[in-house]
C-alpha cells in the first residue's frame, strides 16, 4: 500500500485546511499523526473502513474532521479553526488491512505516506 498526502500549506490561526491522502490498495484503518522538531510524532486522527469508527486526540477534537470516501479510496482530514500549535508535519498512515481496530497508536500502524507541511500562523 501506498500513500500520498496533499493539502497542506499556510494559514493564519483561525483559518482551515483540509488535507487529503489517496492509497494506491486496500486499506482498512486509516489515520493522521502530525510530528514537530524534538517531538514524539503525535497522533490526530484515524478513522475504519466505514467511516462508522472515529478516534480524535483532545487536542482536535471538536475543531478537526476525519473522512474517508471508499470509491476514491482516500481519507480526509478537515482542520478548523487552527492554531499556531497545530504548525506541524502531518502524515497519513494505514493499519494492517486485516485490524479493525482504531488504534490511536502510531506502532500500529505500518503504511505511511510521506508528510505534508502545515503551518499556522498567529
Amino acid at each position: 500500500v501506498q500513500l500520498q498526502a496533499s493539502g497542506g500549506g499556510l494559514v493564519q490561526a483561525g483559518g482551515s485546511l483540509r488535507l487529503s491522502c489517496a492509497a494506491s490498495g486496500r486499506t482498512a484503518v486509516m489515520g493522521w499523526f502530525r510530528h514537530t522538531p524534538g517531538m514524539e510524532r503525535e497522533f490526530v486522527a484515524a478513522i475504519n473502513r466505514s467511516g462508522v469508527r472515529k478516534q480524535y486526540s483532545d487536542s482536535v477534537r471538536g475543531r478537526f474532521t476525519v473522512s474517508r470516501d471508499t470509491v476514491r479510496n482516500t481519507v480526509n482530514l478537515e482542520m478548523n479553526n487552527l492554531k499556531p500549535e497545530d504548525s506541524a508535519v502531518y502524515y497519513c498512515a494505514a493499519r494492517p488491512t486485516h485490524e479493525t481496530y482504531v488504534s490511536t497508536s502510531r506502532e500500529s500502524y505500518i503504511y505511511w505516506g510521506q508528510g505534508t507541511q502545515v503551518t499556522v500562523s498567529s
